[in-house]
Parts: C-alpha cells; sequence; structure tokens
C-alpha cells in the first residue's frame, strides 16, 4: 500500500500542510465462536484502512480512510484542510520524528504457519475438551487469528514496513448459573499456542467454584490471578501516556521519580517483546519500539511520550507515538520469586480473584476504582478454598500498587477483550484491598 501513501503525502503537501503520517493498514481476520461445546460460528474479514494525521501551521488533526479511491481520498485532505483553518494552534505542539530509521526483526513476531492455517476447529475442540475433562458442563468462547500488515510514510523521511502474526483464545467454562471460569492465550507464533491451557485453566476454576455463598466486606489481603490484575495494569497504561497526564486521567500526575508502589513493583513497556501481542517494528512516527521502564522499584520514571511531548518536557522520546497521543505497547510487570503454591500459604484468611470486569474510576487524578470480580472467587482461609460471590472491589490504584506483598515467580501474557493493552504479569498479593458487595 505503499503507492497509496505516496499519492496521500503528495497531495498533502501540494496543499500546504505542515507534518504528515500516513499510516496504512492491511488486515486479515478470522474467528471461530463456540457456545454449549460445539462451534456456532466462522467469520472471516479482509480490510484495508488509512491513518491519517496532518498538521497545519500548529494546527493538528487526525482521520481514518477507509474508501480509497483517489477521488475520496483528495476529497478527504481539502475537507481537512478546510475544517483546520477555523481551528485555533496548538501553541505546545512540537513537530514528528525525523527519519529515517534501521529497524530491527522482532523474534516470534510473525510466522507463516499462521496465515497457512486452514483448521481451526482442532483447536477450539482441544480448548473444549480440555475444561470438561476438569469437569465443566458447559464451554463457550471465541478463537482468532490475527494477519496484519502496517506501511507507514512520513513528511520527515520515514517509509517503513512490518508484518505480524497472531493467535488467540477465550474460554469461559460453566457447571451452573453461578459457577464459571475464565481461560486465555495469547501467542504470535503458532508453535507455542496452548489452546488446552485455557479450557483447562476455564474448567478447573468452575470446578472449584460450586455453590459459592455471599463474600464478605472490610479490607483482606487479595491473590489476583494474573488474568485480574492484567485487566488494572491495562487500564493502567493509558494513565502511564504523558496526553492522559495533561487531560487530567492519571493519578501519575506530578510524581515523577517519586515512590507509587512497592519496592517489589517494577513496571515497563516493551515495543520489541518477542511473542508480545502488542510489539511492532515501529511507533505511528516511525521510531524504532525499544524498552521503556515506567516504575522502577516502587518509582515512577516516566511517562509514555512522543516527540513532541518529548521536546516540550526536555527529553526524548520513548518510541510510543500513536497518531493522536503515546501509548503502550505491551504492559510487564517484572515477576517476583513465590511459587503459586507459596503465595497462597502467605494468606491466613484473604480473598482469591480469578477475574475482574466493569472496572471504573470515580477520581481518575486520585486513582480511585472499582472493579467487579466475575468468574470464580474465593476466600482462602489457611491455603483452604471456599466459593464465594457478589463483591466489588473498591478502592485506589497507587495504594493497590504501594499494597503488593509477593509476586509470582512465572509471568503470564495476557490479552483478551478486556486487556486490550497486553500484559505480561505474575500472581500478584495486595494487602488490605477494599471489598464491598457488588450491586449489579
Amino acid at each position: 500500500m505503499f503507492d497509496v501513501n505516496e499519492f496521500i503525502l503528495k497531495k498533502a503537501k501540494e496543499l500546504g500542510f505542515g507534518d504528515v503520517v500516513v499510516l496504512s493498514h492491511e488486515m486479515n481476520r478470522r474467528q471461530i465462536r463456540f457456545a454449549n461445546n460445539e462451534i456456532t460460528v466462522a467469520k472471516n474479514w479482509h480490510e484495508r484502512k488509512v491513518e491519517l494525521f496532518v498538521e497545519l501551521e500548529k494546527r493538528v488533526a487526525g482521520t481514518t480512510i477507509t474508501e480509497l479511491s483517489e477521488e475520496n481520498i483528495e476529497r478527504t485532505l481539502k475537507t481537512l484542510l478546510s475544517n483546520m483553518k477555523g481551528m485555533s494552534p496548538k501553541e505546545d505542539y512540537y513537530g514528528i520524528a525525523e527519519g529515517p530509521f534501521q529497524y530491527r526483526d522482532i523474534p516470534e513476531t510473525f510466522d507463516k504457519a499462521i496465515v497457512e492455517l486452514d483448521e481451526l476447529g482442532e483447536y477450539v475442540e482441544r480448548a473444549i475438551n480440555a475444561a470438561l475433562e476438569e469437569g465443566a458442563k458447559r464451554v463457550a468462547g471465541v478463537l482468532y487469528t490475527d494477519h496484519n500488515r502496517l506501511y507507514l510514510t512520513t513528511s520527515n523521511g520515514v517509509e517503513a514496513f512490518d508484518e505480524g502474526t497472531g493467535i488467540e483464545i477465550s474460554v469461559r467454562a460453566f457447571i451452573g448459573d453461578l459457577e464459571s471460569g475464565h481461560g486465555t492465550n495469547s501467542v504470535r507464533v503458532l508453535k507455542k499456542f496452548d489452546p488446552e491451557s485455557a479450557g483447562r485453566k476455564a474448567g478447573e476454576i468452575a470446578s472449584l467454584a460450586r455453590n459459592p455463598e455471599q463474600g464478605p466486606e472490610g479490607k483482606f489481603d487479595v491473590i489476583f490471578d494474573p488474568l485480574a490484575f492484567a485487566n488494572l495494569l491495562s487500564y493502567m497504561s493509558f494513565m502511564t501516556s504523558a496526553y492522559a497526564a495533561e487531560a487530567g486521567f492519571s493519578f501519575l500526575v506530578n510524581k515523577l521519580n517519586q515512590k507509587v508502589a512497592s519496592e517489589l513493583v517494577t513496571i515497563k513497556d516493551i515495543g520489541n517483546l518477542p511473542n508480545g501481542y502488542g510489539s511492532r517494528k515501529f511507533d505511528d512516527e516511525g521510531v524504532p519500539t525499544r524498552e521503556t521502564t515506567i516504575i522502577e522499584n516502587g518509582t515512577f520514571k516516566t511517562f509514555l511520550l512522543n516527540t513532541s511531548l518529548a521536546k516540550k518536557y526536555g527529553t526524548e522520546t520513548t518510541a510510543n507515538a500513536g497518531l493522536i497521543m503515546p501509548r503502550a505497547w505491551n504492559i510487564l510487570l517484572e515477576p517476583g520469586d513465590y511459587t503459586r503454591e507459596e503465595l497462597f500459604e502467605e494468606v491466613k484468611r484473604g480473598i482469591y480473584i480469578t477475574n475482574v470486569w466493569y472496572t471504573r474510576f470515580q477520581n481518575y487524578v486520585a486513582g480511585d476504582f472499582s472493579t467487579i470480580p466475575r468468574d470464580g472467587i474465593f476466600l482462602v482461609e489457611n491455603g483452604e478454598l471456599r466459593p464465594i460471590r457478589n463483591i466489588r472491589v473498591s478502592d485506589n490504584f497507587q495504594r493497590i500498587l504501594e499494597g503488593i506483598k509477593a509476586l509470582g515467580k512465572e509471568s503470564h501474557h495476557i490479552h483478551w477483550w478486556e486487556v486490550r493493552t497486553p500484559v505480561s504479569t505474575p500472581y500478584v498479593l495486595v494487602k488490605d484491598v477494599g471489598i464491598t458487595r457488588a450491586t449489579i
């Protein structure tokens, strides 16, 4: 699609635009949905689109073009030009990255075997059977494969291409109306795909969750399953963007080089993580992606930055440019040294949360939030698990990070529709978490 990019860039410059970023996507996605232990739907998508960023005398705008005829492209550019002339300049805009750049291939991000994969039903059946073997009665979920190509052209000398694949499955297992479990598996290369692990975990949790009772309220030590803590860290990833901080959507405002978490906590964004579901060679300005330490041993080190924001604050880009705002690629919470069994042995009376949803912030700047545990929830007493239900986590995000007292030694890479920014996290033990009764 570089011919489309070059046409757009040429026409944009003819119209008088300054900085221009053209990011074209060619996407092939397959989906298999299943319910009641059977495949119910199979779909395929092929999509071509262009994401466009333009600047005109410090006025900035972005749009997406899906109808890629030359006539529509020219019409879109002229409409942008007309609209932008009435906009106020963004005085703190400082441009995009100067190319060209050299790029390295990222291991385990493209696999021809996924592109050529014909039969997906086998993987679904393996996940279903694994859940049933653990005692599940009904199994449902979705499997996706992705094959994406990215073509980037900018007015500052960048022309870059990346190609990636992925395969992922999300499995929910059910016993009755109240007993369920959830497991996922997301990888970029077929040889590492393990649908059985997702089914097995979903079935095991559902089986343990039989006959849940109303959960208690108060302050409890909580073990967060990787699936649950990934949800929280995915939300936090947005708050690490300097754009979110300036817009008033981050509890990290004015806390650079301050303690915001337990000394056990080191959180990174890794754009070039092998097998990472969000990994790619370059950001939306063409800067090669890399590893950025956001929190180191509990101390907040940096927001995620693009070129303009980095210049504004007198530092360097972290290679996290989106077309409008910086964003994370793969968030990683560095693991600790506890086995899963040792983590549970640390809890005399607490709660094990396997999954959450409806995460909502009452105050973004303060970090006050709530989230609803779903699927298996367990009261932990001296190593024994007793199923509970109908609770809500009501707490503060920084206090959660500060309250981390132990981390598992194994990292789990999580990506599904509740964790849109991929997260690698171990099991996490947090002390004195606020638990209230759910109202839904």
